[in-house]
């Protein structure tokens, strides 16, 4: 398990061993390997959001080198299916063929219009991005909101990690 803190809010992202290796499993390691990826699913054991499940990619992704388009049917389906296990959407993963990823322009404008065209209480959704370079050296963990997306930092010491985060920034999960 690894923890990226999430700014000032006092709460962190905790990544489960098991989505960890689905990410590795999924690296563009080779010219040949497509991008992949999915949906974040977690439990929210505040102040600790626990990310355990990571789907896809499925059959009816549209996958290149450089781009995917996931299968957005499918998507709501696994997302009603694990709302029924209690476990919450909280953002969407996705491959880049480059050693440590970094998020394209068209990634900023996906994820923001994801979270405005969901119905959530959220203050943001986390997107991933899995680059070559192994787990976590080669990700790119940030919580973005309708407008802007913020980079969270990896905390190799849970207790005390460094975030680029502002303290203006807002916490993912309401508090109420």
């Amino acid at each position: 398990m690894i923890s990226f803190d999430i700014g000032q809010s006092e709460q962190s992202l905790a990544f489960s061993d098991s989505v960890l290796e689905h990410f590795n499993q999924h690296r563009q390691t080779r010219f040949w390997h497509k991008e992949a990826g999915g949906l974040l699913f977690a439990r929210f054991q505040l102040p600790v959001i626990d990310i355990g499940v990571a789907t896809g990619p499925r059959r009816g992704d549209r996958q290149t080198r450089y781009s995917y388009r996931p299968d957005e049917r499918a998507e709501q389906r696994e997302i009603n299916d694990m709302f029924s296990r209690r476990l919450h959407f909280v953002g969407c993963w996705h491959t880049h063929p480059e050693d440590i990823a970094s998020p394209s322009c068209i990634d900023r404008r996906n994820i923001a219009d994801c979270f405005r065209r969901s119905h959530h209480a959220l203050n943001g959704f986390i997107m991933v991005i899995v680059g070559r370079n192994p787990v976590p050296d080669g990700m790119y963990v940030s919580v973005c909101d309708k407008s802007s997306v913020y980079e969270v930092a990896f905390s190799r010491n849970a207790a005390s990690t460094d975030s680029s985060l502002t303290s203006s920034t807002r916490s993912l999960a309401h508090l109420e």
